[in-house]
């Protein structure tokens, strides 16, 4: 039977879920791979993306257990509103072949369709049980992606790095947690241009316009789902107060870069966007903003271990500063996208 959840889920629904989920990953991922906490998995069935709507289904058996569960995000910004992402789509493992995942994806078409959206897609491990399931369905890998990782405590005690940066002369780092701080507001949100100018592979997402709005959205995202959010940043002071900078303080952000907890207990962090703004791209700013964010999360959040990120194929700038920092490839996934 199809079930659509609450708004939000109750706290049954979201254990139902949570156990469908623990299961799936108990069946189809490395065991290196952390599974998502149950404070993850409430935080992203309460909260929706910024400037998106959510729907959770699951199929639940005749005694009202869970047997599997779908999520979509409906993005509602106009340069989107003809696309969407399938979150998940999982059957747990002793209830496959049974038809309960196109019973699902059957949902989640109809909700597609009824919404005008022409096209879906969804990340996915390749050669998983996933990738067989969306092929039956005409999905494609439009993007293929890399997952990465880098240990946080070998890289800081051992692993030599060639060329360990230091910044350019009059540079300096700042480092804050959650929201922009007010008088970085101007110079942040400069600095986020060059993302809304992002087209990757054949994908039908254009990357929505990175104003300040919301980009303190997506901050209060982290912290409303239970996560933590710290990015670091290189000021260039004095480049922020020339005409038409609009910052008020004399400081302009040149590079910078994320990565969140999405539970306080994690050991593992996700590393989100890293930018350096073109007009100081070559001076090897991407390198040292990520090896200074390394040694300020180890300080300040000892407890994590290790550093994930998802990095395209084709994005052969960010694997080399990556690779310089001592990331090392998991695994191999993809962005899967099919027409309507």
């Amino acid at each position: 039977m199809l079930i659509t959840l609450g708004t939000p889920p109750s706290d049954a629904e979201t254990d139902s879920w949570y156990g469908i989920a623990a299961a799936a990953h108990a069946r189809d991922l490395p065991a290196s791979t952390p599974e998502r906490s149950r404070i993850e998995t409430e935080g992203k069935l309460r909260v929706p993306p910024v400037g998106a709507r959510t729907v959770h289904w699951a199929w639940a058996a005749p005694d009202g257990s869970y047997e599997g569960i779908a999520s979509l995000v409906l993005p509602g910004e106009a340069v989107n509103r003809h696309t969407a992402s399938l979150d998940t789509l999982v059957v747990r493992p002793d209830a496959r072949r049974r038809g309960i995942g196109a019973a699902l994806w059957a949902a989640v078409r109809a909700e597609l369709v009824a919404d005008g959206r022409a096209s879906v897609s969804t990340v996915l491990e390749v050669g998983g049980a996933g990738e067989a399931f969306v092929d039956s369905l005409g999905f494609t890998n439009v993007l293929p992606l890399g997952r990465y990782v880098q240990r946080v405590r070998p890289v800081l005690e051992g692993i030599p790095l060639p060329d360990r940066p230091a910044l350019p002369a009059g540079l300096r780092f700042t480092d804050w947690w959650g929201v922009v701080p007010d008088h970085l507001t101007a110079a942040f949100t400069r600095a986020h241009e060059p993302l809304s100018e992002l087209q990757r592979g054949r994908l039908d997402g254009r990357t929505p316009h990175w104003d300040t709005d919301r980009i303190r959205a997506a901050a209060r995202v982290v912290e409303a789902r239970g996560g933590m959010l710290l990015t670091s940043a290189v000021l260039d002071p004095g480049a922020g107060s020339g005409p038409g900078s609009g910052s008020g303080t004399g400081d302009d952000i040149v590079a910078f870069t994320q990565v969140a907890l999405a539970a306080p207990g994690d050991t593992r962090a996700v590393q989100l966007d890293t930018l350096v703004v073109p007009s100081h791209r070559g001076r090897g700013l991407g390198r040292a903003v990520k090896r200074h964010h390394l040694e300020r999360l180890h300080e300040l959040l000892p407890g994590v271990r290790e550093i994930g990120t998802v990095v395209a194929d084709d994005n052969r700038p960010m694997l080399a500063v990556n690779e310089a920092l001592g990331y090392r490839r998991e695994r191999p996934a993809g962005v899967f996208q099919t027409k309507l």
